[in-house]
């Protein structure tokens, strides 16, 4: 016979077969799009706010997202495997050393803000890549237009009309 964690774990596994939970913690900015039926219509309404708690327990696994809303401040609590949540982004990561930010709740404007974690990239960084790129299209783009300059000089119309305006506007 099984015990209820044996079952509460199996159902777990069940709803993150169905759909990917994004891994996310205390301290960062969260978008949850939230399941809201009105009649016979559902619709999904995004609530942002920073995650100031989480609770894993299996099934029974919960979090709290804070968000200022026209000045007054608004805490949800959602429980992570419930059907209500439509999906679930994480916006950005902070970098905070409490589990629990209760703190928040008694701080307004600056001192409320919490820095955001660098997320350290491994191997080849692919702006720099994108940057070499550019920079090879950019130099055969000017050799084109050397080239027609030239041709423009060869074809004896003497200079070009870009050359013409400035001699004019001196």
């Amino acid at each position: 016979m099984k015990n209820i964690e044996e079952i509460n774990r199996d159902s777990v596994k069940k709803i993150l077969a169905k759909r990917k939970i994004p891994e996310f913690f205390s301290g960062d900015t969260i978008k949850v799009g939230v399941r809201i039926v009105e009649g016979k219509r559902e619709r999904i309404q995004y609530f942002e706010g920073v995650c100031i708690a989480k609770k894993n327990r299996d099934i029974n696994s919960s979090f709290t997202v804070r968000k200022i809303s026209f000045g007054e401040g608004v805490e949800r609590t959602f429980a992570l495997y419930s059907p209500i949540i439509g999906s679930l982004k994480v916006v950005r990561s902070g970098q905070v050393k409490r589990a629990k930010l209760y703190y928040l709740r008694n701080r307004k404007g600056k001192s409320a803000r919490i820095s955001e974690k660098i997320k350290k990239s491994i191997g080849i960084d692919l702006s720099e890549q994108t940057g070499e790129n550019e920079a090879i299209k950019k130099e055969e783009s000017e050799n084109i237009k050397v080239e027609s300059k030239k041709e423009y000089l060869e074809k004896g119309k003497g200079n070009t009309p870009k050359e013409e305006l400035k001699n004019e506007k001196k």
